[in-house]
């Protein structure tokens, strides 16, 4: 009660106090307030402080009072106090409510925060309740939406202490998702610290600390709104201040302070894993784009912190977290820098890496330190065993030049561990290429230099970036790439700025395909993680006039109107480049274009290869003289190993489609893409690629798996086949009836790819030597040294995804064991890739990029496989194989399972270890080979009977020359 003008008044005191800063905000005040005016909860009140505003926010705030008297207050500040915690304290004292919750001016409260958060509260006596924050990006074109740390609000819970859920201090540090008891509040004396920045955290630490009990709830309470493009930076976003930083560290000194003098040793522990993984992570990420002194002062407020964290917490973060964190401690600035582009840049590698006693290392500094040996060691990273292809490799600029509407620099590209040798063959295209997908826009010159370092390979190149015709609108940013291809195989890098000043240089003119009224200027850019790219811009007087216009029309009606033709136009032409297009242009014009005479496409492996039996028929008629008109497919990007003396086509593509519907004859080892008609008029001779030891076709349980429908085309494309290549009465009874062929289209004769091993084993009896030929000296191999050949099968998934290659054996214990005598060759599937470690280099070589493997096969002295039909191949040379089935039951007994027991039909030692695979490595001529002498020639002959060695020519005479029968 109290007392006005002598009467009596009863005064209703809110259930909610909710406290709204805000510091010239004028226009987003009224939109926060009445998010609290909205809610469900009716017992609310706003408590509105400015900050001492510049601009109209204290009056829209005063409306707002008069407008809502009963339920709004407003209050200035005597002057600004430059953050959050002076007008939030004011807000705590003039609060009426129970309970008092916190709102900025840029946010809104959920609509039922109050109400969910006031009936936790009541329900279970807290002192403090916390619900979820979602941040919404209004930047995205949809609004989108982050939920924030919601792992920790996944269901309703009670603390008696913070000491029951770490995570919650250490991760939910803010202050605006909270409900906190007033009286509690003030019993306790909590405010937050004045002219400091990250006041939430301290604030929020000390609460938590102080509560008697605290509850979570899963709902969602409050909406950040967060803006990355904002021409004015929220506080936490101004990173490239020191003071800034100056004000983080700070704030967690004092929170340390209150968590020590709790005795909370488990909670400083967490927070400081959490201070390495992002606080200090945030900062380091725009190191590189700070100058030398504002690096110099980093440091040392950097370094004055970890030094009281302890080296444990560097063990609970991620690898490159914990590196950059130890750099920065040692102030090594020459390998820190590149570490926190890998930071910045997910996924790239910007070290060349050294290796030091069969172990990976960040850098070749500090290892005489045993801290940092062990925070510098990446080997479980895999850098020296992935493919080349599948690491990001850092490509910093090293010099730019402009002059005109030219371009000049140089740059250079990673070389991890000397992976690209000296006599890699390489080539280098720079791209330009607009980030908006729209129709693959890019610009490419190629590289005008390329030098091989020991950890680099470095570039030049010049462009004339006025061929570049942008659109002007829908394009205004442009990313460049070096595309560097080793020895064909291309690696794709991202051009990054690095120590190269851009500021100094100029725009460049351009010609927008909409007119240079748009935009006339293309302005060299640093991204935000450090990338060149390039930003269209209006430097004249014209240009700007129009570029504001457009920017004003940009949001209309009519703009959206253009936006969606302009997607739908994109959508039609993707659909023309679809492949349902491409069959319906094949079936009804390709198709009906004359059939040409003489006309054969070759395919093997889907086009992924110049190899196997097509190449053996394409080679034998040429050198029988055959008068042919040759096309070879290829997928992929590029054609690698292909012959120079036939068309190539892209698989897939309009020059394929036409060639294979005129061709004469279609020859491939796998099958053209199913969907395509045969004319009558082609002959379709299919080699295939091997003898089936897993079930093949419709014996395979998937195929019976699916629908009728699925079964009928899966029947209509093996149909199309007129011939079908076979080597024994074992792929009689099992390819040729998995793919319910007829009779009459099987071809016994045997593989033209084999006629090479069936003349070397006749030339070795014949002459008692065994001819390696020349592959053996491009490899490099010592004549004194056996060759064994690792050429095992893929492995996929129960979904049939193919699973990634690993060694399943430590190869650099085979290079140790067995390097002084042997040379090992591995010969991954073509579906699979494989990258050796450094240590083994001239021991074991991977022989994997070889398309064909038949001289891979001439050349080995004895053969380590597992299920590939390889086998079959290699047996027809009567050499010792040996069978690594170290996942058998896997293997044999899986979804498809096979046609035979390999361990009762093996030409050689079935093993299961990698101690039983060295020790038959070891007794190889003893076991291997004399002990399964008979079984070899059993082998062939149940599985090798038409292979006489003239597959090849048999089919030239039988189809091209009329010879034959």
């Amino acid at each position: 009660m109290c007392r006005e003008e002598d009467k009596w008044i009863e005064v209703q005191v809110p259930d909610v106090s909710v406290v709204v800063i805000a510091y010239n905000d004028a226009e987003r005040l009224p939109t926060a307030v009445q998010s609290v005016l909205d809610q469900t909860l009716q017992s609310v009140e706003v408590v509105i402080v400015d900050d001492c505003s510049k601009d109209d926010t204290f009056k829209v705030a005063q409306g707002l009072a008069a407008a809502h008297p009963e339920k709004v207050r407003a209050f200035q500040l005597p002057e600004n106090s430059g953050g959050c915690g002076a007008p939030r304290n004011y807000g705590i004292q003039r609060a009426a409510g129970t309970y008092v919750m916190f709102l900025d001016s840029d946010d809104v409260l959920e609509r039922n925060a109050c109400r969910n958060m006031l009936a936790a509260a009541e329900g279970t006596g807290s002192d403090l309740v916390s619900g979820l924050c979602v941040r919404v990006h209004l930047d995205s074109r949809h609004n989108k939406t982050t939920q924030w740390y919601p792992w920790i609000y996944a269901e309703t819970r009670t603390l008696e202490s913070i000491n029951e859920m770490s995570d919650l201090l250490v991760f939910d540090t803010l202050s605006t998702n909270k409900c906190y008891r007033r009286s509690f509040l003030l019993e306790q004396g909590l405010e937050f610290p004045v002219g400091i920045h990250y006041e939430d955290l301290l604030f929020s630490a000390q609460a938590y600390v102080a509560a008697r009990r605290i509850t979570l709830i899963p709902n969602q309470v409050y909406y950040w709104n967060v803006e990355e493009k904002a021409a004015a930076k929220s506080i936490s976003n101004r990173r490239h201040e020191i003071a800034n930083f100056a004000h983080r560290v700070e704030i967690h000194r004092r929170v340390d302070a209150l968590l020590a003098e709790k005795g909370y040793e488990e909670l400083k522990f967490r927070k400081d894993i959490k201070f390495l993984k992002h606080d200090l992570v945030l900062h380091l990420r725009e190191l590189a784009l700070m100058d030398e002194q504002y690096r110099r002062d980093f440091a040392e407020l950097a370094n004055g912190y970890l030094a009281g964290i302890a080296p444990e917490a560097y063990d609970e973060v991620q690898p490159l977290q914990a590196i950059c964190a130890y750099l920065l401690t040692r102030e090594d600035w020459d390998n820190l820098i590149p570490a926190t582009e890998a930071l910045t840049n997910q996924g790239r590698l910007t070290t060349s890496l050294v290796e030091r006693d069969g172990q990976i290392y960040w850098c070749d500094g500090h290892l005489d330190d045993p801290m940092g040996r062990k925070v510098l060691n990446v080997t479980d990273a895999g850098y020296h065993l992935s493919p080349l292809s599948s690491i990001a490799l850092a490509n910093r600029l090293t010099s730019y030049e402009d002059a005109g509407g030219t371009v000049r620099m140089g740059g250079a590209v990673v070389n991890p561990l000397g992976r690209i040798p000296a006599t890699a063959q390489l080539k280098g295209v720079l791209e330009f290429r607009a980030r908006r997908n729209l129709g693959q826009r890019r610009y490419r010159v190629p590289a005008t230099a390329l030098r091989h370092t020991s950890s680099a390979i470095e570039w030049e190149a010049t462009a004339d970036l006025s061929r570049i015709r942008p659109y002007g609108i829908v394009d205004p940013v442009w990313d460049v790439r070096l595309l560097l291809t080793v020895d064909g195989k291309t690696l794709n890098t991202r051009v990054s700025v690095g120590d190269v000043d851009l500021d100094g240089t100029r725009s460049l003119r351009v010609r927008p395909r909409l007119t240079r009224l748009v935009s006339d200027r293309f302005r060299p850019e640093v991204t935000k993680k450090g990338n060149l790219s390039y930003v269209l811009t209006a430097e004249s007087a014209a240009a700007v006039r129009t570029t504001a216009m457009i920017e004003g029309a940009m949001h209309g009606s009519a703009a959206n109107l253009a936006k969606k033709s302009l997607r739908g136009l994109l959508k039609a032409r993707k659909q023309l480049q679809s492949g349902e297009t491409k069959v319906r242009l094949y079936h009804e014009v390709y198709s009906r274009l004359p059939i040409r005479k003489g006309l054969v496409v070759f395919e093997s492996h889907l086009g992924k290869q110049y190899s196997d039996s097509p190449k053996a028929i394409y080679e034998e008629m040429r050198r029988q003289g055959v008068k042919f008109e040759a096309v070879w497919s290829y997928s992929g990007a590029k054609p690698t190993g292909f012959p120079q003396d036939a068309t190539l086509v892209k698989r897939w593509s309009r020059q394929y489609l036409r060639a294979l519907a005129q061709a004469e004859f279609w020859i491939d080892n796998q099958g053209f893409p199913h969907r395509l008609t045969k004319r009558p008029e082609t002959t379709y001779i299919q080699t295939w690629h091997g003898s089936a030891l897993k079930r093949m076709g419709f014996h395979e349980p998937s195929t019976k798996a699916r629908s009728q429908a699925g079964q009928e085309a899966l029947e209509k494309s093996l149909g199309r086949f007129d011939h079908f290549l076979v080597r024994s009465e074992h792929d009689v009874r099992t390819l040729a009836k998995g793919f319910r062929l007829r009779e009459e289209v099987l071809l016994p004769v045997g593989y033209p790819r084999n006629d090479a091993l069936v003349a070397a084993r006749r030339a070795e009896a014949e002459t008692g030597t065994r001819v390696r030929g020349p592959l053996a000296q491009e490899l490099g191999i010592d004549p004194d040294k056996q060759v064994v050949l690792y050429a095992p099968t893929f492995r996929a998934e129960s979904n049939g995804k193919v699973r990634h290659f690993e060694f399943p054996f430590d190869v650099e214990e085979f290079a140790e064991r067995f390097g002084e005598t042997h040379t090992l060759l591995v010969r991954s599937h073509y579906l699979n890739e494989v990258t050796l470690p450094p240590s083994v280099r001239g021991r074991v070589i991977d022989v994997s990029a070889y398309h064909d493997t038949t001289p891979l096969l001439e050349l080995a002295d004895a053969l380590i496989t597992d299920y590939s039909s390889v086998m079959f191949d290699y047996g027809l040379l009567d050499r010792p194989m040996i069978f690594f089935t170290y996942d058998y039951d896997e293997y044999a007994n899986g979804s498809r399972g096979t046609y035979f027991d390999l361990k009762e039909r093996a030409p050689g030692p079935v093993v299961s270890t990698e101690s039983e695979l060295f020790s038959a490595v070891a007794r190889l001529k003893d076991e291997a080979d004399a002990k399964y002498a008979a079984a070899r020639e059993r082998f062939n002959t149940d599985f090798s009977a038409f292979d006489r060695g003239d597959a090849a020519s048999q089919i030239v005479a039988k189809f091209f020359t009329r010879s034959g029968k």
